[in-house]
């Protein structure tokens, strides 16, 4: 009898060992930002995304549910930077005691004039401060949003964190590799065909890491508002830089991009997804397929082949 208790006991104390700790509820504030903690937390995260699949994170607009979500996390990021200018508000609503982790912290930004963007037009959302949020569209940027998520991660769940850890290494080598990917295809782009025209100016840290030129009729946020004046204005550019295609953002209104392309003559060059992923059945349900697809819509519009 005591042999078989003592097997017994032992059964039960090796299927405790077995038992799957309870997943970290994190909480991130769109889609790309969810992605990146999908990647590093694996099965050992259940990530909630407050802004959805084709969601505008300037413009969006909390609701009791994501309030209700912010409170029963056990940690919510955002990427900062006064991308989500809703955020504050949010937590107040929700009660949320811990703050959020910011994962812009130790990217390099671009700065900008405190009353126009790099294209000379009135910013008419002076809520970015003159520093432009949209950094995820460099994937060399992404990497530091993985190192503060395994970090923060590790820190609310310290018995994964070699998990985590290892995880975000992998990561970071496919996003590094996708800035190898980028640099050899645009860089088979003739220098003077490089110039693109999109709904607004969210791909500077793109333009800037691979030598593209994006021109714009709003300024740094989607809830800015471009005059006639800097509408006629970015007409005389396109026409004068030969500008060859244009392109709609997943996230925005086409229709002032539409009227612009028409009046210069630009072609249309597709859709490209800046700051929200796709649905799963899209061509964009992650961060690496969403970088990817953007890069190649990209070079066969700029080579000519829309």
């Amino acid at each position: 009898m005591k042999s078989l208790f003592s097997l017994g006991a032992a059964l039960l104390l090796a299927a405790a060992g077995q038992v799957q700790a309870a997943p970290v509820k994190a909480v991130a504030t769109f889609t790309v930002i969810a992605d990146v903690v999908k990647q590093v937390g694996g099965d050992q995260v259940q990530v909630t995304s407050l802004v959805g699949p084709n969601g505008d994170p300037h413009a969006y607009e909390p609701t009791p549910t994501d309030a209700q979500a912010l409170k029963q996390a056990n940690v919510v990021f955002m990427s900062g930077l006064h991308l989500e200018g809703w955020m504050d508000r949010l937590i107040k609503a929700s009660g949320q005691a811990r703050p959020p982790v910011v994962l812009s912290e130790g990217i390099k930004t671009r700065e900008m004039a405190e009353d126009e963007d790099e294209h000379g037009h009135a910013d008419h959302d002076h809520d970015h401060g003159g520093i432009d949020p949209h950094v995820w569209n460099n994937p060399l940027n992404v990497v530091v949003y993985t190192r503060n998520v395994v970090k923060a991660l590790s820190e609310v769940d310290p018995a994964a964190a070699a998990t985590f850890k290892a995880n975000g290494d992998r990561y970071i080598a496919e996003l590094e590799a996708l800035d190898r990917y980028a640099r050899e295809q645009i860089g088979q782009v003739p220098k003077q065909q490089r110039k693109v025209l999109t709904s607004h100016d969210a791909f500077g840290y793109f333009a800037d890491a691979y030598g593209v030129t994006f021109i714009s009729p709003l300024g740094l946020s989607t809830e800015a508002e471009a005059s006639a004046q800097d509408v006629a204005k970015l007409i005389r550019q396109i026409k004068q830089e030969h500008v060859a295609a244009y392109f709609f953002e997943n996230s925005n209104d086409p229709r002032l991009v539409q009227q612009i392309a028409k009046a210069s003559g630009a072609q249309p060059g597709g859709e490209l997804y800046v700051e929200a992923l796709s649905p799963a059945d899209g061509p964009a349900s992650t961060y690496a397929a969403m970088f990817r697809y953007n890069v190649d819509t990209l070079v066969k519009a700029m080579k000519g082949g829309h």
